[in-house]
This record gives C-alpha cells, sequence and structure tokens, in this order.
C-alpha cells in the first residue's frame, strides 16, 4: 500500500481512522495466523519452510477460515489507495464489516467458531482483538 495524499475533499480523520484499523487489523492477522501456525503443528507436524508455509496459508483448508480476514484488509488497502477522495461513510462500512465479522461464537461455524477457538488459547489473540475493537465505534458527529 503507498501512502496515497489526503484529498481537500475527505472528511477529517477518515484516512487515519481507516489506516488506524487497518494496522491493529494486520495485528490480529498475524497473530492468528501465529496461533494457527502452532496449533497446526502440534496437530500435523512441522512445517518445513517458509515457502511450504505461504503454500498452507494460501491452499490448505486448516487455514482457509482466515482468508475473509485476508480480503477485508485488501479492501481496507484499496479504500486508501483509490483516487476517488475516502468518505466517512465507506470508513464506517469498513468498520461495520469488521465488527461482524470479529463475532466470537462458541457454537458458531465458519470464521466465528475458529475465532473463538483461537482466542481461547492464545492471549495474543486476545489483546489483538481488543486492539481491533478501539478501532471499529462509529464516529462521533
Amino acid at each position: 500500500m503507498k501512502k496515497k495524499p489526503i484529498h481537500s475533499s475527505e472528511p477529517e480523520g477518515a484516512r487515519q481512522r481507516l489506516t488506524d484499523l487497518r494496522l491493529a487489523l494486520l495485528k490480529l492477522h498475524k497473530a492468528l495466523i501465529d496461533s494457527e501456525r502452532l496449533d497446526y503443528e502440534k496437530t500435523v507436524g512441522k512445517i518445513q519452510s517458509p515457502n511450504h508455509f505461504l503454500q498452507l496459508l494460501t491452499t490448505d483448508p486448516w487455514f482457509a477460515w482466515l482468508h475473509p480476514l485476508s480480503q477485508l484488509i485488501v479492501a481496507m488497502d484499496e479504500a486508501l489507495d483509490a483516487e476517488e477522495p475516502l468518505t466517512a461513510a465507506k470508513v464506517d462500512a469498513l468498520a461495520q464489516q469488521t465488527k461482524l465479522m470479529l463475532v466470537v461464537s462458541e457454537t458458531g461455524e465458519g470464521f466465528s467458531g475458529h475465532y473463538y477457538e483461537a482466542m481461547q488459547r492464545d492471549p495474543d489473540v486476545v489483546l489483538a482483538h481488543s486492539e481491533v475493537m478501539k478501532f471499529i465505534k462509529p464516529r462521533k458527529p
């Protein structure tokens, strides 16, 4: 992601808010990947190389539940890199999408169930989650 100039028509703080949310999500994403890697290696066996790990991240069903989070981060990158001005509504929509995704459910399937398991086993995930939550509150009028 390249640094884009602030458009004069952008609401003050919109770009910074999205940048802060994106950085917090990146930390959460890394914590989840690290946690899943440890769990994978305990269950399946040692990952042999960084290339093997990248292949697992992108193609193995074990890690597939992380793809929606990766896609959300890409959507934020695209919004920050877009030619048109970033609107507060766009930032609010991405924050809302984040809030809806980061639901923790013990009985949930897909992302929410895996997310619950990761939060139960790894305090780094819990800390990263709480950091993201600071940035998903709606903007103040």
